[in-house]
């Protein structure tokens, strides 16, 4: 019979998944407007170095709320409702910002950005890793930072077109976020909601149609009793414990510690910081923005490298290359700054520092914590993992002015090193290859559920 071989509508999958992922544009966009608008933030608030250093990390504190909302309503109302919500306090916080005139209400409103990145960052991975096929799955997921790349690489244009504006060019720099906010919000809309979580929820003829739209008749009913077998004894695993259960927990620990990594690593300063570091070596403002643009373009050019090559390579090898690279670059980059090198020859250090992460811990880590939880409990589960990662962005964007009013600018780069060669030594010992196989397969061999 030919509907005995499994074949795919791939268009549809690549279709949802990027509507899906522009809820990484959304988390692009509040990332890096920060870099443009933090020389006119200066000024308009009189910042210190611990105000500069809340004010960028107050996101990350609402992402840190955005995860637990979006792990409880993923789990109970499902991944839809939660990508809708998330599109919803994007708009309203990008008003908001532009509206600010005091400091307060500025971080209040950013720190409500946050909760709309903090959901987003975690939904949209977890969609895309739930309707996609295993052999394409890296690469859809992937999808996800190709859109966070891209929000980062047009909000940085944009700034720098902005900045001869005037002192309130910061306004518009955070108020245009309403666009591609309300896109998403339409975009959303149209959106099935994934079949993994309907069938937990016991919706069963919807979960077939959407299985049926995904691929060929014998990829729904194959797929279909894989889920329904992994879902056994599920229903009652809905809170925090289950997460910590003892069959879970090495996976749990796993993706704990990519998270936290991915942002210790300390390459976030660079993108939220870049007019600090060439300030340090003498640029001006009209460089420092460039530096931004030119990051951007780097940071798209090879996500998309990682694309083509995460189900390729695999997830393992490009930690291993990623983590080791970054350790040695940032060596490099800490001597120039500490000799005071020239912009260019910085600059040159910064690239390839960015490059090694976009092909590595930018998307892989978003694609294994995707990947590597039980279905009955993948968004408790997936919130854990990414309120660690937005804790310890919290960590290293709040120190880093700190750190470099106290050591110069190069002093924090030697201690990113360290935590780079860390990484790498546990990458090494206790990541496993997730390539190719289906979700329900992983939960088997990565947890022996």
């Amino acid at each position: 019979m030919d509907n005995q071989t499994i074949s795919y509508n791939n268009t549809y999958i690549l279709g949802i998944s990027f509507i899906s992922a522009l809820g990484g544009y959304l988390f692009g966009f509040d990332f890096a407007v920060i870099s443009g608008a933090l020389p006119f933030l200066r000024t308009e608030f009189a910042l210190n170095a611990y105000w500069e250093g809340f004010l960028t990390g107050s996101l990350a504190l609402g992402c840190i709320l955005g995860c637990v909302m979006a792990g409880n309503i993923a789990d109970s109302k499902g991944r839809k409702p939660g990508l809708m919500l998330a599109a919803l306090i994007f708009a309203v916080s990008s008003i908001g910002m532009a509206l600010a005139h005091n400091l307060t209400v500025f971080i209040l409103m950013r720190f409500a950005a946050g909760v709309g990145v903090g959901m987003a960052s975690m939904l949209s991975p977890m969609y895309i890793a739930e309707v996609s096929p295993p052999e394409k799955r890296g690469r859809n997921v992937a999808i996800n930072q190709l859109t966070v790349v891209i929000g980062i690489l047009v909000t940085n244009l944009i700034n720098y077109k902005l900045a001869d504006y005037g002192v309130n060019a910061w306004r518009w720099m955070f108020g245009l976020g309403t666009v591609p906010a309300a896109l998403f919000l339409l975009g959303v809309l149209w959106l099935p909601e994934s079949p993994r979580w309907l069938i937990k929820a016991g919706r069963i003829d919807q979960a077939k149609k959407v299985l049926n739209k995904i691929g060929n008749s014998y990829f729904a009913e194959q797929t279909f009793a894989k889920i329904s077998t992994s879902m056994d004894g599920g229903g009652e695993k809905q809170t925090y414990s289950a997460v910590f259960a003892k069959a879970i927990r090495p996976a749990v620990v796993v993706g704990i510690t990519l998270a936290v990594f991915q942002q210790l690593c300390g390459i976030n300063v660079v993108f939220n910081y870049t007019s600090t570091i060439f300030e340090a070596v003498g640029a001006n403002l009209d460089r420092q923005l460039f530096e931004t643009v030119a990051i951007g373009i780097v940071n798209l050019v090879f996500t998309i490298i990682a694309m083509w090559q995460v189900d390729k390579l695999g997830r393992r090898p490009l930690m291993l290359i990623g983590s080791l690279g970054l350790s040695i670059l940032y060596i490099i980059l800490a001597f120039l700054l500490q000799s005071n090198a020239q912009a260019n020859l910085v600059s040159v250090f910064v690239l390839l520092a960015i490059a090694t992460y976009a092909t590595s811990l930018a998307p892989v880590t978003w694609v294994l914590i995707s990947e590597i939880f039980p279905n009955s409990i993948r968004g408790k589960a997936s919130s854990v993992a990414i309120v660690a990662l937005w804790s310890a962005y919290f960590v290293l964007v709040f120190t880093f002015p700190i750190l470099a009013k106290w050591l110069g600018a190069f002093g924090p780069f030697y201690l990113y090193a360290v935590i780079c060669l860390a990484g790498f030594f546990f990458v090494k010992r206790k990541v496993k290859e997730t390539k190719g196989q289906t979700l329900e397969e992983l939960e088997t061999s990565l947890i022996g559920h």
